[in-house]
């Protein structure tokens, strides 16, 4: 489990195919895995990876075939967001996250809010539609590991476009000040609206 706060910016130094998936090597800032051991699990980019090899300032791990054509951003070498597993006595700044990648969005806008003296931006991603039920007014969603609050739902024929308020910190301190309007991102719905649906859902049979 992850909290959706992003704990440092690595960077994908290698990505090597392997078999049916790919072996990528991820730098991380000084200190940052003192606290990691073999076959931990670590947030990049929002999907859950193990941890299979560490070295002072970088690990290593396998990512299958399922695994990329589920997400965006693992198969080459970038910026990642990052997310060490939660333990029991950490603080939930964020909201419970699974690390499963529940959809690809693509970023429709992208800029800054006009006239906000906070220096905030506007960010709105189209949702496949298949996640639309678990989107909701000041709810919760991870955007490439992040976790951030839904402003505002449109339901299209085809998406479900999101308005979520960005603040300077987050922009500063994950990978999300790098994105531009047409990118893909990874998306994970909020977990209780998850089972939530499937109870009204058995429910009404």
């Amino acid at each position: 489990m992850f909290t959706g706060i992003i704990t440092a910016v690595g960077q994908i130094q290698s990505a090597q195919v392997k078999g049916d998936g790919m072996y990528l090597v991820v730098e991380v800032p000084a200190g940052y895995l003192e606290d990691v051991v073999l076959g931990d699990s670590i947030a990049i980019q929002g999907a859950c990876m193990t941890a299979t090899e560490l070295t002072h300032n970088t690990f290593a791990l396998d990512i299958s075939r399922e695994s990329l054509n589920k997400t965006v951003g693992l198969d080459q070498v970038g910026p990642v967001n990052l997310e060490k597993a939660l333990r029991l006595n950490d603080r939930l700044g964020g909201h419970l996250v699974s690390g499963h990648v529940d959809g690809v969005g693509k970023v429709a806008h992208f800029a800054t809010v006009a006239q906000d003296p906070y220096g905030s931006w506007l960010l709105q991603i189209e949702a496949p539609k298949e996640l639309a039920p678990f989107l909701a007014y000041k709810g919760s969603i991870v955007v490439n590991g992040a976790s951030l609050t839904v402003n505002k739902t449109q339901d299209s024929q085809n998406a479900c476009v999101v308005d979520i308020n960005i603040i300077p910190h987050t922009l500063e301190n994950t990978t999300l000040g790098n994105l531009k309007k047409g990118d893909a991102v990874n998306l994970e719905i909020d977990l209780i609206a998850r089972y939530v649906a499937r109870m009204l859902e058995t429910q009404s049979k």
